[in-house]
């Protein structure tokens, strides 16, 4: 277990770049062309905002704190580099991962209760025996080599807001930013902090959007951002004066920037159906081939 992030196991072996990333899957690609081919899923990134949806009604369903269910869906995120989608039970994988995060974070939930409610959400679950979220549990954990602790980029932004004199809705808009990036591949690439000060720049620009939603202002991002940000000189100045100071890396921010700026114009087309539909495709060949 490491206190910090820079002697972590996150940050010397699950931290990548964009080409690796992109490596690995075009890897996987080539391993399993026939499936690839059988079987379509939608968009990745659309992918992953399914999973964390899910992850997230499983876990309203048994009161699970917001950083447990960011673990899992990270969990989630690294057991699918290592292992094809399509040869799996996602919904079993995301009930483990729940579960198994409940327990690194310290707020164990009984097996049980895991496994009850992960049934009434999906009937396509189909299990009911606490043996195999067992054995999915060890598969998890074995593919990741143990190495389950996770710095999320929460305490960065406590630690960091101060400094900006953050208003209470920006603090509230740069915690949604920080929830969304679980839906891109900003976890397995940029230190917490980065996307700290990611979330605060967009929190900052974007205070002006009345949208509850931040995917629903995807379309008029741009120029909202710097109307916005024009409204807000003074914010800005202080903002932009600080990242210089403090020498962090502003072209890891905007890059991260524009990542999370590509969510959200994907977002505007996601539908939880096409991912069902897809996953049910190939578990439900799954069952029949057994």
């Amino acid at each position: 277990m490491a206190a910090n992030y820079w002697d972590s196991t996150q940050r010397t072996h699950w931290t990548f770049t964009k080409d690796q990333l992109d490596d690995i899957r075009n890897q996987q690609q080539q391993d399993n062309q026939e499936l690839y081919h059988k079987y379509p899923m939608p968009d990745p990134r659309l992918m992953n905002i399914y999973v964390g949806r899910e992850i997230g009604k499983l876990g309203r369903r048994m009161n699970v704190r917001q950083q447990p269910l960011a673990t899992a869906q990270i969990y989630v995120r690294r057991f699918y580099t290592k292992v094809e989608i399509r040869k799996t039970n996602p919904y079993l994988v995301m009930t483990t991962a729940v579960y198994v995060a409940c327990k690194v974070e310290e707020c164990p939930i009984h097996i049980r209760l895991v496994l009850a409610e992960a049934a009434r959400q999906w009937p396509e679950l189909g299990i009911n025996d606490i043996s195999k979220i067992g054995e999915c549990e060890f598969n998890l954990i074995s593919t990741m080599s143990a190495r389950m602790i996770i710095h999320h980029p929460y305490r960065s932004l406590s630690d960091l807001a101060p400094s900006l004199s953050l208003s209470v809705d920006e603090m509230v808009m740069a915690q949604n930013v920080i929830n969304d990036h679980y839906n891109t591949d900003m976890p397995l690439m940029y230190p917490p902090h980065i996307i700290a000060v990611t979330a605060m720049f967009l929190a900052i620009v974007l205070r002006g959007s009345q949208q509850p939603n931040l995917q629903q202002h995807a379309a008029t991002t741009s120029a909202s951002a710097l109307q916005n940000a024009l409204q807000n000189p003074a914010k800005m100045a202080k903002m932009t004066d600080w990242m210089a100071q403090s020498e962090i890396d502003i072209e890891a921010c905007m890059a991260a920037t524009q990542e999370l700026i590509s969510l959200y114009e994907v977002w505007e087309n996601f539908t939880d159906r096409n991912c069902k539909e897809a996953i049910s495709k190939f578990m439900k060949d799954a069952q029949i081939g057994k």
